[in-house]
């Protein structure tokens, strides 16, 4: 048995004696990160039911069992593989890697369309800021932006669908060439599907930022992943509008990590500046 570190569970992975064979336990009724109220069966539940929706439509790390009276454990298969942010680190197929997650997302939501919630995408924005140390200034500019995001039409979508919502690049592995999806425990529905496509481009410019010296050298992977997620050019350029949005969210999800540097100022502006882009 091997226990995984800087986890929200616990998280176990176990490996069978004269097989070739682990699986991964994560254990909901055992948190390990600052949430600690929640119903553990619902979570449990939830990314169970999660796994069994996507395993038909994209690669996942396969559900084998929930267990209510075992500390909320579910057991899914372990994957052997790197996750995109080693690829980050070694850029060498990054391109091909990139464009192979942008085809697996587009599978996912194309094929869990549904009816649309708008209304759910705006309050989670206003609770990602809730929970950040904004100055009355700040936060008015936020809130300002976003009633006129909240007029435009550029959040609008004929239809909602599933989307992973937890799109870090620790959460997408690579095996043999193959992606595969990680961690579903807070996949919604009646989403909008650029949330996922936003949320990891803010990851890489991210990246780029903290490790390359700018986050302008992402832009050339960042429209490399956009052009693999879009059917046709038109489609290219409808997403490029509604992006930055979602890249917003993006970059405050990120901040949460960052509350006593430097660096939290940056991420504040980058998800401020993202907003900008509706004037």
């Amino acid at each position: 048995m091997f226990k995984y570190a800087s986890t929200s569970h616990t998280v176990c992975r176990y490996r069978f004696r004269g097989e070739h064979y682990s699986v991964v336990a994560k254990f909901f009724a055992e948190p390990a990160g600052k949430l600690k109220n929640y119903d553990a069966y619902k979570a449990m539940m939830n990314e169970y039911h999660n796994l069994k929706e996507a395993e038909y439509i994209i690669n996942v790390a396969k559900p084998i069992v929930a267990r209510g009276d075992f500390s909320c454990v579910l057991v899914t298969e372990y994957l052997k593989g790197k996750n995109l942010l080693w690829h980050f680190q070694h850029s060498e197929q990054l391109y091909d890697i990139l464009a192979s997650i942008a085809h697996m997302l587009r599978r996912l939501h194309d094929n869990t369309q549904a009816h649309y919630n708008r209304e759910k995408e705006f309050g989670n924005f206003h609770d990602l800021l809730n929970q950040l140390i904004l100055d009355g200034k700040t936060r008015e500019q936020f809130n300002m932006l976003l009633g006129k995001w909240w007029h435009s039409p550029f959040i609008d979508r004929r239809h909602g669908c599933m989307v992973h919502r937890d799109a870090s690049p620790l959460n997408y592995l690579i095996r043999n060439g193959i992606p595969y999806t990680l961690d579903m425990e807070s996949c919604w529905h009646h989403a909008n599907s650029i949330r996922d496509v936003g949320t990891l481009c803010a990851e890489m410019k991210n990246y780029f930022q903290l490790n390359r010296e700018s986050g302008m050298k992402a832009e050339p992977y960042i429209g490399h992943f956009l052009w693999h997620y879009s059917k046709d050019e038109k489609e290219f350029h409808e997403i490029s509008r509604t992006l930055p949005f979602f890249m917003s969210i993006g970059f405050l999800r990120i901040a949460r990590l960052y509350r006593h540097s430097h660096y939290y100022d940056y991420l504040l502006k980058e998800g401020l500046d993202c907003l900008k882009a509706i004037e």
